[in-house]
């Protein structure tokens, strides 16, 4: 084998691997936040499951892909350990879909489907256009390097060594390990297989021997689920533990079967004189025979998957001052299928959480004035740091993601989302400045008249009832937009009005120059409060 042909051995993997990465990202940008909208509706209807996993991945001919995607969505509680158990099966039936096409020789059509991609690219600005273009590229350059790696490895035919050694591969333990090993080098089951057909193509290695290389090739997929789940949830690394579970159940079972029965001769009798047909009948058999046997086992194998990985007692303490719903992204992960609907689920899952604090502190900031006393301040405070720390990793992971996004739709909701994070930030602002105010109540004793403080009392009703509306973070339509931009009204009427009271209590000698500083004061904070919650009201709406 010349140096030629390992460079273009080299380059037609390499052009294999780029032309499925051009497939995702040309399919994440298509689909934008549709793949999300499919999986919510998933039930917990196994076949429907199975279904989706395998349409999916077939699509993006990357079981790897999928899995990743579905680690991603368990782990920001898109979806569940059960729902995922049957979306990993459907993956693995789904990624043979690479094979059975070389076997049918597309590869021909391959210069074709490069150029009308390129072509849709290229000559039609339409920015939606560009993404299927994207994925027709992706197609036909994923099979130009097939044919590449095919050519490049036709001199292997003469090497003794080479021959030498895809005979040992015959022995089950030896197949398995090197399918395995270098599966999870390259993370593409699907390049794996292919390279398995070329060689099959070329004659370097028999059914026999291949049938062992590719039982291992399924177990080496798993190593990039493996790795996509480092720093996730305990529920996501259970998933990438049932992804490598079914495959190694299957690849027992199955290397059993090859050992005791006349399985590969019956394989290689439905494509006699085609290898490359034989070895993706043999990948689709596996994986289609191992989901039906696992299939009324799916609920056991999340048991198991628990078992092994049970629960921690320290895990309830670890939403403690830190993101419980994003996660940072991978180096490259942003090319994947399916990070923009992760992404967009957690930062709405996080900015929920801030609402939902920064209403508790208006809450208590207000009732702390009330009672006339610090005795929530400490309480308040911690609470407003938290606030400040999800606005600095919220804004900091969003300006990062958006820089990715090619989805106009999803821009705009990142866009949107980074505005809200700033304007939730700032009520909790003048939330701690109501709340310090108990301090000047404590150290002067001040007190407020039995009209302000029902005025007060007034004030944390309305705020309270505006930050309602903006808790499930969905976009606004014109009618709930409406409510919001009419509770900031009446928060605008009963600032004005208040202040007129106050200006009455004081010719009237009813309050303190002290209280009359703080209420004033207060009037401002409450106002601004009701400005910053039309803004995020107004980002919702944009949304639609």
């Amino acid at each position: 084998m010349s140096i030629t042909d390992i460079f273009g051995l080299l380059g037609g993997l390499a052009l294999f691997l780029h032309g499925m990465q051009m497939m995702s990202s040309g399919l994440e940008a298509a689909a934008g936040n549709k793949m999300k909208r499919i999986l919510e509706r998933l039930t917990s209807n196994r076949f429907l499951g199975v279904a989706v996993g395998a349409v999916i991945t077939a699509v993006i001919q990357s079981s790897s892909a999928t899995t990743v995607m579905v680690v991603g969505f368990v782990n920001s509680g898109m979806m569940t350990l059960q729902q995922a158990v049957w979306i990993i099966m459907g993956a693995n039936i789904g990624t043979t879909i690479t094979g059975q096409l070389i076997a049918l020789d597309v590869g021909a059509l391959a210069p074709l489907f490069a150029f009308i991609g390129v072509s849709l690219v290229v000559f039609i600005k339409k920015q939606s256009v560009h993404h299927y273009g994207q994925i027709i590229a992706g197609l036909g350059i994923l099979f130009i390097g097939m044919e590449m790696m095919s050519g490049s490895m036709l001199p292997l035919r003469e090497s003794e060594a080479f021959i030498s050694l895809m005979t040992r591969f015959s022995n089950p333990v030896l197949g398995i390990l090197a399918g395995m090993i270098f599966t999870a080098i390259i993370q593409s089951s699907s390049a794996s297989v292919g390279i398995l057909q070329a060689l099959a193509a070329g004659g370097l290695i028999g059914l026999d021997g291949a049938v062992y290389v590719l039982f291992g090739q399924n177990i080496g997929t798993c190593i990039t689920a493996v790795l996509a789940s480092i720093g996730t949830s305990r529920n996501a690394k259970r998933t990438t533990i049932i992804h490598l579970m079914f495959n190694v159940i299957g690849t027992t079972i199955f290397t059993i079967v090859c050992m005791t029965s006349p399985l590969v001769e019956l394989v290689e009798s439905f494509t006699p004189g085609n290898p490359q047909a034989q070895i993706a009948n043999m990948h689709t058999l596996f994986n289609i025979v191992t989901t039906l046997l696992l299939l009324p086992f799916g609920t056991g194998l999340a048991a198991l998957a628990t078992k092994i990985l049970p629960e921690r007692e320290s895990e309830a303490q670890e939403g403690k001052k830190c993101l419980l719903y994003i996660k940072p992204m991978e180096t490259g992960a942003e090319y994947q299928v399916g990070t923009s609907a992760i992404a967009l689920h957690g930062i709405r899952s996080e900015l929920v959480r801030m609402a939902e604090m920064t209403g508790q502190n208006v809450k208590e900031s207000f009732q702390a004035v009330l009672d006339g006393n610090s005795a929530l301040l400490s309480e308040v405070e911690q609470r407003e740091d938290y606030i400040d720390y999800l606005n600095k990793e919220i804004s900091s992971f969003i300006s990062d993601r958006i820089s990715y996004e090619t989805n106009t739709e999803d821009s705009a909701r990142l866009s949107a989302f980074f505005k809200i994070s700033g304007n939730l930030e700032r009520i909790g602002d003048h939330a701690m400045n109501i709340c310090e105010y108990t301090r000047h109540l404590e150290e002067k004793r001040i007190s407020f008249s039995s009209q302000a403080r029902g005025e007060i009392e007034r004030m944390q009703q309305v705020c309270l009832q505006a930050m309602e509306k903006l808790y499930p973070m969905e976009p606004a339509n014109v009618g709930e937009l409406t409510d919001i931009s009419a509770l900031e009204q009446k928060i605008d009427d009963m600032t004005e009005v208040y202040r007129k009271n106050q200006i009455e209590r004081m010719h009237q000698g009813q309050c303190s120059d002290e209280a009359c500083v703080l209420y004033s004061e207060m009037l401002t904070d409450f106002e601004r409060i009701g400005d910053h919650i039309l803004n995020v009201g107004q980002a919702l709406a944009g949304q639609l």
